[in-house]
C-alpha cells in the first residue's frame, strides 16, 4: 500500500514546479490520490479491513484540506489540478 520510489518520482516530475518539488500542494494532492487509489483497490478485495478503511478516510480528508487551501490560494492551479487528476466533474 506504500507507493514505490519510481511512482513517487513520476508524480513529482509530472505535477511539480521544479525537479525535486515535493512540498507544493499539487504534488501532495497527486501523491495522496495515488495512495487513495491503491487503498481503494485493496479494499475491494479485502472488505473487512477496517484499519485500512480508517486510513483511507484520513487520506481523503487530508486531500480535501489541501484542495480547499489551493482553491483559496489560486483557482486556476486548482482547476487544472482537479481536471488532470479527474477528481470532480
Amino acid at each position: 500500500m506504500v507507493l514505490t520510489k519510481e511512482t513517487k518520482e513520476t508524480v513529482v516530475k509530472k505535477y511539480g514546479r521544479k525537479e525535486k518539488d515535493t512540498g507544493s500542494p499539487e504534488v501532495q494532492v497527486a501523491l495522496l490520490t495515488e495512495r487513495i487509489n491503491t487503498l481503494v483497490d485493496h479494499l475491494k478485495s479485502n472488505k473487512k479491513d477496517n484499519h485500512s478503511r480508517r486510513g483511507l478516510l484520513l487520506l481523503v480528508s487530508q486531500r480535501k484540506k489541501l484542495l480547499m487551501y489551493l482553491q483559496g490560494k489560486d483557482t486556476t492551479r486548482y482547476q487544472s489540478l482537479i481536471q488532470s487528476l479527474g477528481l470532480r466533474n
